[in-house]
């Protein structure tokens, strides 16, 4: 059976017009192997934002039309198109995660028939979602589809850090933005397994966040002495790979500072290069959009700075590592895995101006939910 419902669209014009709409489509029937998800709730990450958004200036944001019909506009400055130019006039559906009821479903995941699903595959800011029946999986019976709207994006990225962190040969982590519930769900992996972390937080209010989780390591990057306390925890937990929410400005330099000052520490003779001490930073999010300072001179010369991605890595490690990572979060969805949400939203509400500034902050401690079935 076809379904009709809505789905929220970003559609950048060659003249630099960013058009944010809600747009009706149909969806065919699923095939043999696809089901038709109705979604009920859909988290708003970081990364979905860098879709929606892309460079728009948001403080260009103006209301286009009224009521069911209105869509919100923004412009994107000229220097920026070049780097868009493959998305240029396609309406590009938002949302890469959420959570529902299969409603409809193709007769080899007939299954699947009304189960609630976790579901990932893009375009999950709609009311209703074709997917191959291979991108959802099957909530456990004490989860909710809130519980399962973020069980991808998040614990998968922190459970891939534990990962790289193994196959690089590194024994300890450093995280910045580390109260996020991606944070969060990090500082418990840790926990669990055994790993050093050192968090990097920007309040005290952050900082009492991972406290309360048990965090051992939780250090305020606006403390006066945060680099000597930087250095210390480093050296008392041997971290050399960290990875950066942040990516602007210079605190993944201070922590390459702190990695090598750390390493030398302890060192029996002095050498020009500095420390033979690999130490890695991954840049995996642009919470600030400055560019990233480093100051080589300090870092000696054995030292990396790149970015991570989670479906690269997930593409690299292959299909059995995959699947073992999900099935750890569905068994501790409600656990390890479970989010908190500040605030839930309708569909049509995402569009609301107040409200699209509101979660386009990205604010740690807040994060956003769409229920579509809200309105």
């Amino acid at each position: 059976m076809a379904k009709t419902g809505r789905i929220l669209h970003s559609t950048l014009s060659d003249d630099g017009t960013l058009t944010l709409s809600l747009d009706r489509v149909t969806l065919d029937p699923p095939g043999d192997d696809e089901v038709i998800v109705r979604i009920e709730a859909a988290p708003i990450n970081p990364s979905d934002l860098g879709l929606m958004l892309g460079a728009a200036d948001v403080g260009t944001m103006q209301v286009v039309g009224e009521g069911n019909d209105s869509s919100l506009s923004f412009r994107v400055p000229e220097r920026r198109l070049s780097a868009m130019k493959a998305r240029l006039g396609q309406p590009m559906p938002v949302g890469n995660e959420g959570a529902g009821t299969v409603v409809a479903c193709g007769r080899n995941v007939s299954h699947l028939d009304g189960k609630r699903v976790g579901a990932i595959g893009g375009g999950m800011y709609a009311d209703y979602r074709k997917l191959a029946a291979r991108d959802v999986v099957p909530l456990p019976d004490d989860a909710s589809v809130r519980d399962g709207a973020a069980m991808f994006v998040n614990p998968l990225t922190a459970l891939s850090f534990v990962e790289t962190m193994r196959n690089e040969g590194h024994s300890a982590i450093v995280h910045t933005a580390a109260a996020s519930n991606l944070g969060q769900m990090l500082q418990k992996i840790c926990l669990a397994d055994g790993v050093p972390l050192v968090n990097i937080v920007r309040s005290e209010q952050q900082a009492q966040i991972l406290r309360d989780i048990g965090a051992a390591h939780v250090l305020n990057s606006k403390d006066e002495a945060f680099a000597e306390k930087l250095t210390q925890a480093l050296h008392e937990t041997g971290a050399t790979i960290a990875f950066d929410a942040i990516g602007g400005g210079d605190l993944g330099d201070q922590i390459l500072q702190a990695m090598e000052r750390a390493a030398v520490r302890d060192a029996a003779s002095f050498s020009t290069y500095g420390s033979e001490t690999f130490k890695q930073l991954y840049i995996y999010g642009m919470l600030d959009n400055a560019p990233t300072v480093l100051n080589r001179s300090a870092l000696g010369f054995s030292w990396s700075v790149s970015g991570w991605l989670l479906t690269p890595f997930l593409r690299k490690a292959g299909p059995e590592v995959a699947q073992r990572l999900r099935e750890r979060i569905r068994s501790e969805l409600t656990t390890t895995f479970a989010s908190n949400y500040t605030q839930v939203i309708g569909l049509a509400e995402a569009l609301q101006p107040d409200v699209l500034r509101a979660y386009e902050r990205k604010a740690t401690g807040e994060k956003f939910l769409i229920d579509p079935t809200a309105g």
